[in-house]
């Protein structure tokens, strides 16, 4: 049987009266909307990771009650596969901002109803499932 890499990820959907928390990367590396989160290190559990990343990235202080798991993506590629965690939250604390300013050039609020063309696919993807209730899906890449 053959081996192939599998990496593990956490991302929050953040909500706040019918809005989601975007981080718009910086052109050299992509320039898209994304979700704040990261890749879940050895040493740490899904929701520690996701609390670590949004305040590295947005300032965002979460708590593990703030964090419901709502989606996981199975994404695969050709050589690996890649699982995500997808936390909703609705309570934080903190200002969101571009803390890692060379990979977000800024973070916005953006209504459900108009969310940015530059919509990375797998958010677009993932949202959409959310929104219908699905806990799970998969995505080829």
């Amino acid at each position: 049987m053959a081996k192939f890499k599998v990496s593990l990820k956490a991302r929050l959907i953040l909500e706040d009266r019918g809005r989601i928390l975007l981080l718009k990367q910086t052109k050299p590396n992509g320039g898209n909307y994304s979700l704040v989160g990261g890749t879940i290190e050895r040493k740490e559990y899904a929701v520690e990771s996701l609390i670590r990343e949004s305040f590295e990235e947005a300032g965002i202080r979460l708590t593990p009650a703030d964090l419901s798991l709502v989606h996981v993506l199975h994404k695969r590629y050709k050589k690996a596969h890649r699982i995500v965690l997808y936390f909703r939250a609705h309570h934080y604390e903190g200002e969101p901002e571009s803390r890692e300013r060379k990979k977000f050039e800024n973070v916005e609020w953006h209504p459900y109803g108009s969310l940015p063309a530059n919509l990375t696919s797998t958010v677009r993807h993932v949202l959409k499932a959310y929104s219908r209730g699905r806990l799970y899906s998969e995505m080829e890449k």
